[in-house]
């Protein structure tokens, strides 16, 4: 499997490679923008993403494939244990917990090729997901200055 696609070889004198570059660029400049809420985000939907398409492989007995899947979105729920920040207490504690708890079942997951399993830690990153653009929503539509109900019982 090359970077060309089948049949094209030697054509766009390497137009292809580059419009890979610019693309590869373009990705890294969009991660490295987003705020930290948003490229949390990013993680659990890439992790959810490989999950599925592990799902994927593993009925088209692509065990290669699923293999390869289910590793990638282990990657991420280590990257996601490995940015939490301990300062924030006890729920910083829980969700590495839990990230651990998924991550080892993603591995024996992995090695017994058992879709139960891969939908048990699809169902637990989605509800993270869901609840973290949740609390991403409500604190960016908060406004933290001013709360009239506060102000009025003190006038």
């Amino acid at each position: 499997m090359g970077l060309v696609n089948p049949g094209n070889e030697g054509s766009g004198s390497g137009h292809e490679m580059y419009n890979m570059e610019a693309y590869a660029t373009y990705r890294l400049n969009q991660v490295q923008t987003q705020p930290q809420e948003k490229l949390v985000l990013m993680l659990y939907e890439g992790a959810l993403r490989f999950i599925r398409q592990a799902q994927e492989a593993l009925a088209a007995g692509r065990y290669d494939r699923t293999s390869d899947y289910l590793c990638r979105a282990q990657d991420i729920l280590s990257e996601l244990m490995a940015t939490l920040n301990p300062e924030a207490g006890e729920i910083a504690h829980n969700l590495a917990a839990l990230y651990a708890f998924m991550h080892d079942y993603l591995v024996r997951a992995n090695i017994k090729k058992d879709l139960k399993m891969m939908q048990e830690v699809e169902r637990l990153l989605g509800e993270l997901r869901d609840a973290w653009e949740e609390a991403t929503r409500r604190y960016h539509s908060h406004n933290y200055l001013t709360r009239p109900e506060v102000y009025e019982r003190q006038g």
